[in-house]
């Protein structure tokens, strides 16, 4: 179990416009002849941090791989910013403004962090510039002309969630950003969560670490043998926690 510092209390974050940035409906998964998700229905507003939750083995990875067409075979729908991407190639689905943090980080070892930077290609306008991902991320700046084998593993999760931004992605999705690291550079990741979400960006969360996710988020799913079977709002998370608890297993 990783160690987290507890939040005092819920961050404010500017309104959301209430327009669907993300909508699956009836989402199954399949890997070969595994058939992981089992009719997903989810939504996602501009604006919004949602949390996918649940134990190993529920499906939350898998629904973010699926969203990016990475799965061996995708039934149901997935709308994204009005584009319906069951039927689009893999390479297409970034150009909607979709950004993926895989858990692996897939940074590149012989490359500088500037280079790790510089590398992915601009998929849409409004990207942040190298400036403000440095003004965000003073360690990268720091570390810029540091190859990614001498990175410790909180910088490299920087960089890879950094990578992504410069791009011009409007959503991301994250898997298991915390897993493994420091508490002092969870806070970081905390913070820098609330400050893209002051900016307008939409974010889904695939955590194990609740703690770290509570206080962050607009809503909560909860998934389990690769169905939603809860959603809590932030509101209601008070009065259900030790519910949401139980079925975490926490």
């Amino acid at each position: 179990m990783n160690q987290v510092i507890e939040r005092p209390t819920r961050p404010e974050y500017r309104d959301h416009d209430g327009a669907e940035m993300l909508r699956i409906r009836d989402l199954h998964a399949f890997y070969g002849e595994s058939h992981i998700l089992h009719g997903v229905d989810l939504k996602v507003r501009r604006g919004e941090l949602v949390t996918l939750l649940g134990r190993n083995g529920a499906g939350r990875s898998t629904t973010l791989k699926a969203i990016m067409s990475m799965v061996g075979r995708r039934t149901g729908s997935i709308v994204i910013n009005g584009t319906e991407t069951i039927g689009i190639k893999p390479h297409r689905i970034p150009r909607l403004g979709i950004g993926y943090c895989p858990e692996e980080r897939g940074i590149f070892a012989s490359l500088d962090v500037e280079e790790n930077l510089l590398l992915p290609p601009t998929v849409r306008s409004g990207g942040m510039s190298i400036d403000e991902i440095y003004e965000m991320f003073p360690n990268l700046y720091e570390r810029r002309r540091s190859q990614g084998t001498r990175l410790s593993g909180g910088e490299q999760q920087m960089l890879a969630m950094a990578r992504i931004l410069r791009t011009g992605a409007r959503m991301l999705l994250l898997d298991e950003i915390t897993e493994g690291l420091a508490p002092v550079i969870v806070q970081k990741l905390g913070e820098v969560l609330v400050k893209l979400r002051d900016r307008g960006m939409t974010i889904v969360l695939v955590e194990q670490n609740f703690r770290f996710a509570a206080p962050l988020a607009d809503r909560h799913y909860v998934m389990e043998h690769g169905r939603i079977v809860e959603e809590i709002s932030a509101a209601e998370l008070p009065s259900r926690r030790d519910h949401l608890n139980s079925l975490l297993g926490v």
